[in-house]
């Protein structure tokens, strides 16, 4: 059966992977399901990191494990874009239209960047639009009883509304879905309500809403059964 390792941005995404994908994936015919920080296995804090960095960890432990496969779980918001410690990819996609187009220019740039320094079938980059917040949006009462405030449904949808999906919802610094979010509970801890909301909401509406973070689960499940024997 096929491992998996999940290299994450901060605290929020890892427990995202432990608490609930794991179990999810493991059904799925995955032997386990870990997170690591990305760019640095021992780091203690989150926070995205520059792409050397980030590259340097990736690569390491593809050609260090060679019978596991290994993902991403980063935000597309904030993604350092500049040229030399920039995400590949990062830069060009800020002129694309959609979510899904957004975060499949930045997936093939870092495929791109990789090719041929290691081997790749058991690669698979993932970009979550715009940040976590984004999937919340995915069911506005469920988002709102988790954070324990229901009050906030109403709002919590007319921003929901104003994006053809939760995925959608954009990445400025006042707009970002978590920036959304505080205006409206400046009490919102993220690796606490970010992951009780997930699981309140569920992983079947997280996939239904968000096309993009559906189709990466299906890679994953696909891989899964190619390399489970």
């Amino acid at each position: 059966m096929a491992r998996l390792l999940v290299h994450v941005e901060g605290h929020t995404e890892r427990g995202f992977v432990e608490e609930i994908l794991r179990e999810h994936l493991v059904a799925r015919g995955y032997h386990s399901v870990d997170a690591r920080f990305v760019g640095n296995s021992r780091q203690r804090g989150g926070g995205i990191k520059n792409w050397p960095s980030v590259r340097k960890g990736i690569l390491n432990h593809l050609r260090q494990d060679t019978d596991c496969v290994s993902t991403t779980l980063v935000d597309y918001y904030a993604l350092p874009a500049g040229a030399e410690r920039g995400w590949p990819g990062r830069a060009e996609s800020s002129a694309l239209a959609t979510a899904e187009a957004k975060g499949r220019c930045v997936e093939d740039a870092i495929m791109g960047d990789l090719s041929g320094a290691v081997d790749l079938r058991r690669f698979v980059p993932f970009v979550m639009m715009h940040e976590f917040e984004g999937l919340l949006f995915s069911d506005c009462a469920a988002f709102s009883r988790a954070v324990q405030h229901p009050e906030l449904e109403a709002e919590f949808s007319a921003i929901r509304r104003q994006f053809a999906t939760a995925e959608d919802i954009n990445d400025s610094p006042d707009t970002a879905p978590s920036k959304r979010v505080r205006r409206l509970f400046p009490k919102y801890v993220k690796p606490l309500f970010g992951v009780l909301a997930a699981r309140q909401i569920g992983l079947g509406t997280i996939r239904a809403e968000c096309p993009h973070f559906d189709r990466w689960l299906d890679i994953l499940e696909a891989l899964a059964t190619e390399f489970g024997s």
